[in-house]
């Protein structure tokens, strides 16, 4: 460790709470513990240059769910289970909403419209047949009617005659929300070390002892919100889940406006800037994109630009400018953990594609905790 007196005394010495991971949950949980422990020391500990997994990466879609999502949750979970879901995507949304102000995220509510392309009529058939059912288990939450059906006004291609839409789903500008965080987390005295990644966390009752690429220090308890890396701190029931991204150069006279869902949510697509930003197809290779490796695949891509071409854009020039990745939390529940795992040490991860619905909750939750 070539650390001066200065460094480790202002830095790493008496620290009372270590955060791992600086994205939505971790800054989030940061705040709350200022709030909760105005005198506190808190200090928190991020991989990468920018948050590393979603929080900078994502859509971000102000969302809950699209019908044939919320339609297939019910296989695997019960009413009451999904209904809490969608519950705690909306209080999250609304916290996040109150935590920042919408002009600071630019949130714009827009609607969601959920597409469904010719060949999947089953699919469509069957969110057309469940809507006002959805709409009935919805309405404690919304208290009005959620879904809706629109034709196609954006003259997409290849898709079915109508959409679903969603006149509460809205849209944010994550590279705003995610700064307008980091700087009232740093205005709260709050320090962030960037580019120390977390090796090895070992809880010894009085205090946790961490192991980072640069050094080693304790802390009296450390909370964990690394989402897509969790598993790489032992957390396993957590998996990574790499979303593939893309984004145009501006388009001329752009006139799509809101969100978009595709083919079960798998690829998602709205309007930024004048240019289109279109993400997803992990369901070509669940098993492949199950990593935390931040590259894009030639397969996924060029489904991408397919559905650029065939679907949203088939009778404009465009020009993609950007293609990233970012890697999501999943299990085989879509419920968040947060939990203690043991004396001095917490969790908040598995946020299953919505942390900029949950994120906000999951943090406050994880740092009410203590």
């Amino acid at each position: 460790m070539n650390l001066s007196y200065w460094e480790y005394k202002t830095w790493l010495s008496n620290v009372d709470f270590t955060i791992v991971g600086s994205g939505i949950v971790g800054l989030s949980c940061a705040l709350r513990l200022k709030t909760n422990f105005p005198a506190s020391k808190i200090l928190i500990l991020e991989r990468g240059m920018l948050p590393n997994g979603a929080s900078t990466k994502n859509a971000g879609f102000a969302c809950f769910g699209s019908l044939s999502e919320i339609i297939d949750d019910l296989n695997s979970h019960t009413e009451e289970e999904v209904l809490q879901l969608v519950q705690k995507r909306h209080q999250g949304l609304q916290l996040l909403r109150k935590t920042l102000g919408d002009q600071t995220i630019e949130y714009l509510q827009h609607g969601g419209h959920e597409l469904f392309i010719l060949d999947d009529e089953g699919l469509y058939k069957k969110c057309l047949s469940k809507l006002k059912e959805i709409n009935q288990l919805l309405k404690p939450v919304f208290k009005d009617e959620v879904f809706c059906t629109n034709k196609n006004t954006f003259n997409f291609k290849n898709i079915q005659s109508q959409y679903i839409a969603n006149q509460f789903e809205g849209q944010i500008d994550t590279g705003k929300m995610m700064e307008a965080l980091l700087k009232k987390v740093q205005a709260s005295g709050i320090k962030i070390l960037n580019n120390c990644k977390v090796t090895a966390i070992d809880d010894l009752n009085t205090s946790v002892e961490i192991k980072t690429d640069q050094f080693t220090f304790s802390t009296h308890k450390v909370l964990i919100a690394t989402n897509g890396f969790a598993s790489q701190l032992g957390i396993n029931a957590v998996k990574p889940a790499r979303a593939q991204v893309l984004i145009t150069k501006p388009i001329d006279d752009l006139h799509i406006k809101g969100t978009f869902h595709l083919d079960r949510g798998y690829y998602y697509f709205r309007n930024i800037d004048n240019r289109i930003l279109l993400g997803g197809g992990r369901n070509l290779d669940f098993k492949a994109e199950e990593t935390t490796e931040m590259i894009q695949t030639q397969s996924i891509q060029q489904k991408l630009e397919e559905i650029l071409h065939e679907v949203i854009l088939p009778d404009t020039n465009f020009e993609i400018e950007r293609r990233w990745s970012g890697i999501m939390g999943i299990g085989n529940q879509k419920k968040a953990i947060v939990k203690q795992i043991s004396n001095n040490t917490f969790c908040g991860v598995r946020l299953g594609g919505m942390g900029v619905a949950i994120g906000s909750i999951v943090g406050t939750e994880l740092a009410d905790l203590l």
